[in-house]
This record gives C-alpha cells, sequence and structure tokens, in this order.
C-alpha cells in the first residue's frame, strides 16, 4: 500500500475541508475519533458478525470495502493531526474471530483517544489493518477503494455534503 500517497491524499482533503467550513484553527481531535468509531460500527453492522440472533448474510464485498476504507480516511487523518505516520505493515496478533477483531479495534480507539500516544496510534492502525485482513481485504483493494472514495468525499464538498 502506499502510505504516502494516502498521506498526500488525506492531507489534501483535510486542509480543504477545514478552510471550507472554516476550521484551521479548531482541535478536531476528537470529533475524528467519534466519527472513527461510528465508521467502526457502521463496518461491524455491514458485516452482521455479531449478529447471532439474524439468519441475514452480511452485506455485499464492496459495500463492506467501503465502510472499511471511510475508517482508514479518519486513521490517516489522526496520524496528520497528531504528527504521526502509519505503517501499512500487517503484524501477527489478530483475535480468533472477526467479532472479537472489532472489539479490538474498538479498545484500541479508545486507547489512542485517551493517550494520544504514537505507540497507541500504530496499535490503533494495526488492529484495524487486522480487521481487514480478516475481511478479505488487500492492500491493493484497500487502495484502489481509497482512491473512489476519496474522489467521492470531494464531490461531496462540492454539492454541500
Amino acid at each position: 500500500m502506499n502510505i504516502k500517497k494516502l498521506m498526500e491524499m488525506q492531507t489534501a482533503l483535510d486542509r480543504h475541508i477545514e478552510r471550507k467550513h472554516g476550521l484551521e484553527a479548531e482541535d478536531l481531535f476528537d470529533k475524528k475519533i467519534l466519527a472513527l468509531l461510528v465508521e467502526a460500527g457502521e463496518l461491524a453492522n455491514e458485516t452482521r458478525s455479531f449478529k447471532f440472533w439474524s439468519k441475514k448474510p452480511s452485506s455485499e464485498r464492496e459495500i463492506i470495502l467501503e465502510e472499511f476504507v471511510d475508517g482508514i480516511h479518519f486513521i490517516l487523518s489522526l496520524g496528520i493531526e497528531c504528527g504521526f505516520y502509519p505503517r501499512a505493515e500487517i503484524i501477527s496478533g489478530a483475535e480468533p474471530t472477526v467479532t472479537n477483531q472489532f472489539l479490538t479495534v474498538f479498545n484500541s480507539i479508545s486507547s489512542f483517544q485517551k493517550s494520544r500516544s504514537e505507540a497507541d496510534f500504530h496499535a490503533m492502525f494495526h488492529s484495524y489493518l487486522q480487521l481487514g485482513n480478516m475481511l478479505g481485504f488487500t492492500e491493493v483493494d484497500i487502495e484502489e477503494a481509497y482512491f473512489k472514495k476519496n474522489e467521492v468525499n470531494y464531490e461531496r464538498q462540492q454539492t454541500g455534503y
């Protein structure tokens, strides 16, 4: 995954949004954390991995990938805000189930929110990448979906989303 390219694109999008909405001087950290938690929840909802009471299948792969990439946008944005450069390698230590990995992701987001440390940022990013890996997404899948969603995000800004 070309993390340098993704960071450049995210920086440009963040600056565009901040200028357009007059947010250059505002601390957006907690809002981005909450947005990331919401996106992770939307992703969990689309996978339906925790819905033991339902027989309805998960959403289509493309929908799940788009939700996953929404989270990538906010993780990169948080890294930019804190001056942290993410490493895009997947390390060992994934949980035994997708549901457990979601819980790890939520816990890692919470830990990062409290500490704002670089170590917790990397742990959060890695747990999220591990989740993507468990969901069957390759680095190429993630990168291509990020490019598409980044375009959509710019279009939304132009139309008053």
